[in-house]
């Protein structure tokens, strides 16, 4: 085939697939599939996950002599380990409960066509070694049954695991991995594929578009950068999810750098999609910032600890005075007074020489004493002039944002010597 006849075929296949992208490891993957098809040779596909592998077998499918018999797509990560093997080969009446007539199985219905095995590095070690006796022999025995059953499959794999560690590993048979990689095929991730991540993004946004009837979002020249520079660990699929997003939320259809940032995640690693802020609200510029806040919030906890320990030294000493004004001198506080206490200050130690308002006195002197040493005055007034300073002023909205109380803050501020 030559140079001009292998680039025409590409672009045919592309747009009978809805195949987006010119970066060479996709066009040498497509080319690998064409040149594969017309043989019966076992296909591994392997990729990260999200890449778009499930395109490779039905094109290998729709271009071999088997394409007008039956092709099956299956998720072996998605079949309970108990039930892969009947579903895979079948199984007799009775071979196990609920087996209340007979199966034939993919490998049964599928003769002459195609199975694709998706996550293949998923299989038990025990369906593995059926596959093998398939790839080997076209053999196999339903569950439950005796008789040896012949099938005529052509068999493409995928899968995103390591397959050589998983070997190693003991999780899957190297035998049964040279036989399925036979014709290997190597899926690129969306990050070595250049400016196709933008083709992809146009795609996507233009379909949202149709379906929602919604103003197509397009990127600046900067928002572009940024999409080619960011490593897309969850790949296409996490680009789509991304660009289906911002054509949902995001007012201005034009996305800038600044727009974007607000959606891609900031852990480069993370394939979850970014939390969108509510208006008004704050993201923490800095870890110091952030720890700033996490003592300040610890600062109130502590406030409203001892806050409680003076109402409940208020009770107990009630207690303690009718009791001994009724002749008793029992040392155990009554379960009414710790009922609103926390778990661990309820149930104090308790001995015949130190009552029980001691411990309970001493465990949260203790967690003040502790708290204290980390300065919190510090960083309390840090804290509000920072929310002041984001809300230029308004103190009604830096108390929000603090989540605190209006006249809490007006205290804060007055006890800082901040309202001069």
């Amino acid at each position: 085939m030559s140079a001009n006849m292998n680039t025409t075929e590409l672009q045919r296949i592309k747009q009978r697939y809805n195949i987006v992208g010119n970066s060479d490891g996709l066009n040498r993957a497509l080319d690998v599939a064409l040149q594969v098809a017309p043989t019966d040779l076992s296909v591994l596909i392997v990729g990260e996950s999200g890449v778009g592998k499930e395109i490779i077998p039905r094109v290998i499918h729709d271009n071999s002599p088997r394409r007008r018999e039956k092709y099956f797509a299956i998720n072996c990560g998605s079949i309970p380990e108990g039930t892969i093997d009947s579903e895979l080969f079948g199984h007799e009446k009775g071979s196990f409960t609920g087996a209340i007539g007979e199966s034939e199985g993919y490998f049964g219905i599928a003769n002459k066509g195609t199975i694709f095995l998706d996550e293949v590095g998923e299989l038990p070690l025990a369906t593995q070694a059926r596959l093998l006796r398939v790839l080997e022999t076209g053999e196999y025995i339903r569950v439950g049954g005796t008789e040896i059953r012949k099938t005529d499959v052509r068999i493409v794999a995928a899968t995103n695991v390591n397959m050589h560690k998983a070997i190693s590993e003991g999780r899957f048979r190297e035998d049964l991995y040279y036989r399925l990689n036979t014709i290997p095929i190597q899926m690129p991730p969306l990050r070595d594929r250049g400016e196709d991540i933008v083709l992809l993004f146009r795609l996507f946004a233009m379909q949202m578009a149709e379906k929602y009837r919604l103003p197509k979002i397009t990127l600046t020249e900067g928002a572009k950068e940024l999409l080619m520079k960011y490593k897309w660990p969850g790949n296409v699929r996490q680009l789509k999810n991304i660009t289906e997003q911002m054509s949902v939320l995001s007012k201005n259809r034009e996305i800038d750098v600044e727009t974007l940032q607000q959606y891609i995640p900031r852990d480069p690693e993370s394939t979850q999609l970014a939390i969108i802020q509510k208006e008004g609200s704050h993201s923490y510029e800095s870890e110091r910032e952030l720890l700033y806040k996490i003592l300040y919030e610890l600062r109130g906890n502590v406030t409203d600890l001892r806050r409680e320990l003076n109402t409940v030294r208020k009770q107990m000493e009630e207690v303690r005075d009718l009791n001994g004004a009724a002749g008793f001198t029992a040392n155990a506080i009554p379960a009414a007074t710790t009922d609103h206490l926390p778990a661990s200050l309820s149930t104090p130690a308790r001995t015949a020489a130190a009552p029980a308002t001691l411990n309970v006195e001493d465990a949260i002197a203790e967690e003040i004493s502790e708290s204290e040493s980390l300065n919190l005055s510090d960083v309390g007034r840090v804290m509000i002039e920072k929310a002041l300073e984001r809300n230029n002023g308004n103190r009604k909205k830096a108390a929000q944002e603090l989540g605190i109380s209006d006249r809490t803050l007006y205290r804060r501020i007055k006890q800082f010597g901040m309202d001069k």
